[in-house]
């Protein structure tokens, strides 16, 4: 919470508008850290406009049209959120996105939903290292973000990537993992018991094996 309200303050500052999804926690952090940079943030609401969920974000959201923000969605007044709108909010956002960062995602993360619906879009999707759904989108070719200059970056067109071995070699760890799955590893925790290696390391891996193959 802490990184996505930096990150809202530091670009609306720097006239960056802030699209979230008005959820708990990372998104409502992003979204304050919008208004502390006095700038405009959009909410995307994954239910009608007069109906706000989360009930416990309403004043935030008083604010944010106080302060010449938007409350945005898709859906018809009177509709209640239900597991299934939250996707098309998701897709809302990513549309509306230049630029989509993900600053923490678990892998059922609706996060997640949100980078794939980028990707499709062809908008350039980050994500923060350290958890499983941002080393899954790292992985799979998502920017990195670590600081505000990173997001400033990937705004730019010039977004920072994930280091990756030397080219001509078959990197070592990369090799550890196509052993243990050689030798009968099946998903991601049995990799990381066989190997040693962490979650994050073992993610990374994995593009570099299909690669090989």
């Amino acid at each position: 919470m802490d990184r996505a309200h930096a990150l809202g303050h530091h670009l609306a500052e720097r006239g960056v508008h802030v699209v979230s999804g008005g959820a708990l926690g990372v998104d409502g952090a992003a979204h304050r850290g919008a208004l502390a940079g006095r700038g405009t943030t959009t909410v995307v609401l994954g239910s009608g406009l007069d109906v706000l969920y989360p009930v416990r974000h309403a004043p935030l959201f008083c604010e944010i049209l106080a302060q010449r923000g938007t409350l945005a969605g898709m859906l018809p007044d009177g509709t209640a959120p239900r597991a299934g709108t939250f996707p098309q909010r998701n897709q809302l956002i990513a549309a509306l996105a230049d630029v989509v960062i993900v600053v923490e995602a678990d892998v059922r993360s609706g996060s997640l939903s949100t980078a794939a619906a980028a990707r499709r879009f062809g908008r350039v999707v980050a994500a923060w290292p350290g958890s499983r759904g941002c080393e899954r989108l790292l992985a799979a070719g998502a920017a990195v973000v670590e600081s505000c200059g990173d997001a400033e970056l990937a705004l730019a067109g010039t977004p920072r990537r994930p280091e990756s071995g030397a080219s001509g070699a078959i990197d070592p760890i990369a090799k550890q993992v196509q052993d243990a799955i050689a030798n009968g590893a099946v998903g991601i925790d049995e990799i990381v018991r066989r190997t040693g290696l962490t979650v994050r390391v073992v993610l990374r891996a994995l593009p570099m094996i299909e690669r090989m193959q």
